[in-house]
């Protein structure tokens, strides 16, 4: 297997983040074998395609990739690096825009999302960042793509664009990817809105638990958490019209490495006033050693910043190939 996934560098990463994503990588890593190989970066590129302030895009990729160091990501067993410090990122992208047609940009969800009303005035990099996004898979020949169902149109996308170059060009170059959808990433909702998914936009930081929180914030966000009066249901299927109680349970399912039956199994018939606390010191348990790690990495940024070049050196290195390939399929080199 080659695993392939990105992250855009956006900062202050929360619960939800580490549970829906990161902890997913961190398993994929540590269940590769020995010719297996897993390709993480931080998508800075990807980020352009939006207004930024660059000492704040260049401070975020540092502390992205902090982030995941301390959530359990090894540079020695993965390969960790952002897209600017391997040029052959953007070299694939513009040959792949040759074959991208506009119909197909045209019909993706998330271009039309992300643009609304203004997509006259929107950069032609939010248009064009699914090509960037093929790209970056197709260069390492990635047999898995980690996909949440927001990026399975992305993935198709890559695919599409890799079977007609391949057959364009007479060549059989690229790999065409399998999306990999974990059944144990969570998705995780708000604190204060069981209907909303946790997000660092939200206007009340009491919504979300960030991974720098300190013990006692966590605590008092989870005390905090909206709820309803009744106590856990004695089967996980009471849960289905109660989307605060699911929230709670999936939070604990995750950060026990359980499943929300057998969470329910074990406080079901209980009231939150003895959930909750057993919640807390769960994700203060789970949470805590990060947030040290963390703030141990921020204090040498360099060393976070050697991290990167150290992955982006071998990354260079799987990606030469494959661009010079594609390059001569073309006719670019002879």
């Amino acid at each position: 297997m080659r695993v392939v996934s990105g992250i855009q560098p956006t900062g202050n990463l929360h619960l939800g983040n580490y549970l829906g994503a990161i902890k997913q990588w961190v398993a994929m890593q540590d269940a590769m074998g020995s010719d297996d190989v897993c390709l993480f970066f931080l998508a800075d590129l990807h980020a352009i395609s939006l207004p930024v302030v660059p000492s704040e895009l260049a401070n975020a990729t540092v502390e992205m990739t902090a982030t995941l160091l301390a959530c359990g990501i090894d540079p020695e067993r993965s390969i960790l690096f952002n897209q600017t410090r391997v040029p052959a990122h953007s070299e694939l992208a513009w040959l792949l825009n040759g074959t991208a047609r506009m119909g197909w940009l045209n019909r993706m969800t998330q271009w039309k999302d992300k643009a609304g009303k203004n997509r006259e005035g929107s950069s032609v990099a939010l248009f064009d960042y699914p090509v960037l996004q093929a790209a970056d898979v197709l260069l390492y020949q990635a047999t898995h793509v980690p996909v949440g169902e927001d990026q399975k149109q992305h993935l198709e996308l890559a695919r599409d664009i890799a079977t007609k170059f391949n057959v364009d060009f007479g060549v059989e170059l690229f790999t065409l990817p399998e999306p990999f959808v974990s059944k144990a990433a969570p998705r995780i909702m708000s604190l204060r809105d069981g209907a909303a998914k946790m997000s660092k936009s939200d206007p009340s930081d009491a919504s979300r638990i960030n991974l720098i929180d300190s013990d006692d914030t966590i605590v008092a966000k989870v005390k905090k958490a909206k709820t309803d009066p009744e106590p856990l249901p004695e089967s996980v299927d009471g849960l289905d019209t109660r989307p605060e109680a699911r929230n709670l349970v999936t939070i604990y399912a995750a950060l026990a490495d359980s499943t929300p039956a057998e969470v329910i199994a074990q406080f079901g018939g209980q009231g939150f006033g003895q959930f909750k606390p057993a919640l807390a010191d769960l994700a203060v348990a789970r949470l805590g050693p990060i947030r040290e790690r963390l703030t141990t990495l921020l204090n040498d940024r360099a060393a976070v910043a050697a991290v990167l070049e150290s992955g982006a050196e071998k990354a260079r290195a799987l990606a030469a190939p494959t661009l010079r390939a594609a390059q001569k399929a073309i006719g670019l080199q002879a």
